[in-house]
């Protein structure tokens, strides 16, 4: 018989895309019985075995693009709060206007977080949605008192990690909750008269100077040219920058 924690521990290890085999030598228990333990997670899991920051030593995130695009909707549009001793609420709120966006990212929080429901709650103009669980500050350990623009807003080693890995999902996230992809018109007086042209070009706008910087360091990574159109708005509007931020992001739905 094997103490509960060398069953998350295997479990932990196969979500991170490690073999059976190699679970068994790293845990000490048999093939045979980290399979059964495999088998039946999908009726009864064991909730400590779905965070990877809570392992003796931390697990890859599985999949960090999902958690790339999930810390970008966080840092745009999204707070922790305690809700009793050892829980915490991740709550992230969607403009009723795309409800393309609202499934994506509720489909997003499962994948990261697996065992633990999402649900949703109508708010003025928006839906919240919501997933209660202890592991959620070990996953954005940049939750604290107040506003973010209010604080430092650092990433951790690990999570710099997965950006400059996943630099496109985590733009998306940024961008479809603090962003937006539109049209800007601009008027042209001809010899002939007056014409109008339109193209499209992204905005950001953030209160936090880290965060408009964590933006500015993914798009530099991709190779994506932009500017600052103020203090706390900056803009991408070259047309081969708009195609290239097209293929990660794209416009809201």
């Amino acid at each position: 018989m094997h103490d509960i924690t060398v069953r998350h521990q295997a479990l932990r290890l196969l979500a991170s895309g490690l073999s059976v085999a190699e679970a068994s030598r790293q845990t000490g228990a048999s093939a045979s019985i980290i399979r059964l333990w495999r088998d039946r997670a999908g009726d009864t899991p064991p909730t400590s075995a779905v965070c990877p920051r809570c392992a003796p030593v931390p697990l890859p995130l599985a999949p960090a693009d999902n958690y790339a695009h999930l810390l970008g909707l966080y840092l745009g549009d999204g707070h922790l709060v305690r809700r009793s001793t050892n829980v915490y609420q991740l709550s992230i709120y969607c403009d009723d206007h795309w409800p393309g966006l609202i499934e994506e990212a509720a489909r997003t929080m499962a994948l990261v977080l697996p065992g633990f429901p999402v649900t949703r709650r109508r708010r003025n103009g928006c839906t919240e949605l919501k997933s209660m669980s202890r592991h959620w500050p070990h996953l954005f350990p940049q939750h604290g008192p107040g506003k973010k623009h209010e604080r430092a807003i650092v990433l951790d080693p690990w999570q710099q990690e997965v950006v400059s890995t996943h630099p496109g999902p985590f733009l998306r996230g940024l961008i479809h909750s603090d962003g937006y992809r539109g049209l800007n018109r601009v008027r042209h007086q001809l010899s002939s008269g007056v014409r109008w042209y339109a193209y499209p070009r992204y905005h950001f706008k953030n209160e936090s100077r880290d965060i408009l910087a964590l933006c500015c360091a993914a798009l530099d990574l991709l190779g994506v040219a932009w500017r600052f159109n103020n203090r706390n708005e900056l803009s991408v509007a070259r047309r081969e920058a708009v195609e290239l931020l097209d293929r990660h992001v794209g416009p809201k739905y």
